[in-house]
């Protein structure tokens, strides 16, 4: 059976598009081409890999098996082209990372500008996603590398630990919760609460922890960062779960309370995922090296 690399790559701008001719248009072919193509390709596999109707294409099952290898295939294509156009080094190349709600706003901005401005000819690409999007974005090859906080429920993945995150609650000074040292988060729903909004990676977990409660959570406001929940709670509009490390670094300048949540899922091991570090390129392997010793530094620091 041989696969041509050509065809694998439209397959992927196809199935990564809401058409056809999009996804054609992608990979700078006509339509009847693209169809051609992907005919052929079926014929090669024995096997349907899309629907096609007026609203676009869907994949069929053996479309999704397809798309996973062909990601991974096309991925590893890069990394040859990077490695020996760099002869190996961490100079130049394209990362992809997929990062949960804090990574993103609290301490993978400093660390990635550092990073970039000793490495010009490095480009990232950091997308914000749910945790089990993470871990399926590494095992099927559509991210480099992951950071996710908490356990790791997946086989096939390098666990690479290198920090811990502890949630905290933030409190108004003058609020009838202020001045105790611990609470539960059972406690804390007879309050409304500010979250960040819909689709990022803390909000969902903590109304899965409500959940296995039985209740919900009440938000009041939901907003785009720590810093925003922590202003909102200042104003005395709400209380708000949030990272430690937003907590102490606002409640330096706002009038703010924190307390520590008495919950086993509170504290949470943060991770670097990848699939075989040593077969990624030497700019993703000069991130994670990075990334380790950074983060713990400035952990301490805040």
């Amino acid at each position: 059976m041989h696969f041509d690399l050509p065809d694998l790559r439209l397959f992927i701008h196809i199935a990564e598009s809401p058409s056809l001719t999009q996804g054609a248009r992608r990979a700078f072919l006509s339509p009847a081409a693209a169809s051609a193509r992907i005919k052929a390709l079926e014929a090669q596999l024995g096997s349907r890999l899309l629907y096609r109707d007026s609203r676009g294409v869907e994949l069929t099952p053996a479309g999704q098996r397809l798309l996973q290898h062909a990601r991974l295939i096309m991925r590893q294509v890069d990394y040859l082209k990077t490695e020996f156009a760099d002869y190996g080094t961490d100079s130049a190349g394209h990362i992809r990372i997929f990062a949960n709600t804090t990574a993103v706003t609290e301490f993978l901005p400093e660390i990635l500008a550092g990073f970039l401005a000793e490495r010009p000819g490095v480009t990232i690409d950091l997308q914000e996603r749910l945790s089990r999007d993470i871990v399926r974005g590494v095992l099927d090859g559509s991210t480099d590398m992951g950071i996710i906080a908490g356990p790791v429920a997946a086989s096939g993945l390098q666990v690479l630990h290198f920090s811990t995150d502890r949630l905290l609650l933030a409190v108004p000074k003058q609020h009838p919760l202020a001045g105790r040292k611990k609470i539960t988060l059972n406690d804390t729903l007879e309050y409304q609460h500010i979250g960040l909004r819909e689709g990022s990676t803390l909000l969902s977990f903590l109304r899965e922890q409500v959940e296995t409660l039985g209740k919900k959570l009440s938000l009041r406001i939901q907003v785009s960062s720590f810093e925003a929940i922590c202003r909102m709670v200042e104003a005395g509009v709400g209380i708000g779960i949030i990272p430690e490390s937003a907590a102490q670094r606002h409640s330096r300048t706002m009038q703010i309370e924190t307390i520590e949540l008495d919950e086993p899922w509170a504290i949470r091991e943060r991770s670097i995922l990848v699939r075989d570090l040593e077969a990624l390129p030497g700019s993703v392997r000069a991130l994670v090296a990075t990334l380790r010793p950074e983060a713990a530094a400035l952990q301490s620091d805040q």
